[in-house]
């Protein structure tokens, strides 16, 4: 009996600790590269917030990524269609929000997708977004896709590249503590 509550306290220090639910900044830029000619897809869903949660007004952030936008601005390679910037918190469990823009006519936005975020060692991304052409009548008659999975570092701004469509994200703790000052001396 002692040794299996010896093995059982054994196990419970040995085994890794799961990732608990933390803060998070999400800052997203999806870009047009005008270069790779568009490709139209069918039309975006009705139904193509299934399941995610919008982004609450209340979580919306400055974006801090205004000088990538502005180098991407100047260029003629790209044109930014949205830049979005919000925290949430992230953990082992799959979060996924809906993201929009423009003027909403019968559910549907001239820009909208949906982001699947998991926290692991690397931030699992699924991204799924629709740029759409919504004729006079509200209709959606086009629709560019961007359908894209990755594997994110945090803390680093990564693009998923999805030929004439590209995001660029970065996901950034705001609980992890702050890295250390590198010193001016190295001591002997």
């Amino acid at each position: 009996m002692r040794l299996f509550r010896s093995l059982t306290l054994l196990i419970t220090l040995v085994a890794p600790t799961a990732f608990a639910d933390d803060l998070y900044q999400i800052e997203m830029i999806l870009v047009r590269q005008n270069a790779v000619p568009a490709i139209v897809s069918r039309a975006a869903p009705e139904d193509w917030a299934a399941g995610a949660q919008p982004i609450s007004p209340d979580s919306l952030r400055t974006p801090s990524l205004n000088g990538e936008v502005e180098k991407l601005t100047a260029s003629n390679e790209y044109t930014v269609l949205l830049h979005k910037a919000w925290q949430q918190t992230l953990g082992e469990e799959t979060s996924k929000v809906a993201i929009s823009e423009g003027k909403e006519q019968f559910g549907q936005f001239p820009i909208e997708g949906t982001l699947n975020l998991t926290l692991g060692r690397f931030t699992d991304v699924d991204a799924d977004f629709w740029v759409n052409q919504i004729d006079a009548n509200g209709m959606v008659t086009a629709s560019e896709r961007l359908k894209q999975e990755s594997h994110t570092k945090n803390g680093q701004l990564n693009f998923l590249d999805n030929g004439h469509l590209g995001l660029l994200i970065k996901i950034t703790s705001l609980t992890a503590p702050a890295p250390r000052p590198v010193p001016d001396e190295i001591p002997d």
